[in-house]
């Protein structure tokens, strides 16, 4: 497909939705997340517009506040992140990867928890710097600017020296054979990083990340301890997954 008529067809959904998602234009028109990426790069740039976390919104004043971070389907992942609450309890030690979900997630974060969480989100971090409870390090190292996380060496040497309670981690893609994947792979050597420096590791997406893939692998199934979906945990798209031994919450 050229990139004219990737552009009409973004904006027609875009026009129709009010919003896009990345990784649904990448399943839609069977392209990687990064040529949506780049096109919606290109269509913000000519003001068409709007690109925030996970895709784009129509455009509109831009806030002047640098914590109001407009979130694609931010509806259904509070509906996933609610779930996930109930795993939180004062003094764990929390590592939480990028992405949109684990931003709604800490922004759903009790004010009353008293816990440590480390990130290499940008996002993340700022928004947990108002939480009055969280003691937050914020990983730094190379910017990787269009997700806003820190990568490289400098990441995963602090990542690797963490004892972790718990880890939260985004999924760009996930399915029964390969596990979770990436399709970057300094983010996929970091998320590995995070996974061996934690007792529990949950995985928070949209259903529409299940039985997908990415070129980069992340981890198999039974690394994962938890997975949470806005779906019930009795739907039968997660029915192999539970074969698994995956616990799904």
């Amino acid at each position: 497909m050229l990139k004219a008529e990737r552009h009409k067809y973004i904006m027609t959904k875009l026009i129709e939705d009010q919003k896009v998602v990345t990784t649904d234009l990448a399943l839609a028109l069977d392209l990687s997340e990064d040529t949506i990426r780049r096109d919606l790069n290109e269509l913000d740039s000519k003001k068409l517009l709007e690109k925030v976390y996970g895709g784009a919104v129509q455009v509109k004043e831009k806030s002047a506040n640098v914590f109001d971070i407009a979130i694609t389907a931010e509806e259904q992942k509070k509906q996933i992140v609610t779930k996930a609450l109930s795993l939180l309890h004062d003094d764990q030690v929390i590592i939480m990867s990028g992405g949109s979900t684990n931003l709604v997630f800490a922004k759903l974060i009790p004010a009353d928890l008293k816990a440590t969480i480390y990130t290499y989100s940008l996002p993340i971090a700022m928004q947990l710097s108002q939480h009055p409870n969280i003691d937050l390090i914020f990983i730094g190292g190379k910017m990787q600017k269009n997700a806003m996380v820190t990568i490289g060496m400098d990441v995963i040497q602090v990542v690797s020296k963490i004892k972790a309670d718990i880890c939260f981690i985004g999924a760009s893609s996930i399915n029964i054979k390969q596990g979770l994947t990436e399709v970057g792979y300094e983010i996929s050597i970091v998320k590995k990083a995070m996974i061996e420096a934690s007792d529990r590791v949950v995985s928070m997406f949209a259903s529409n990340k299940l039985n997908t893939k990415m070129p980069h692998g992340v981890c198999d199934l039974t690394q994962l301890d938890t997975i949470v979906t806005e779906l019930d945990p009795e739907d039968e798209k997660l029915d192999e997954y539970r074969k698994s031994g995956v616990f799904i919450l």
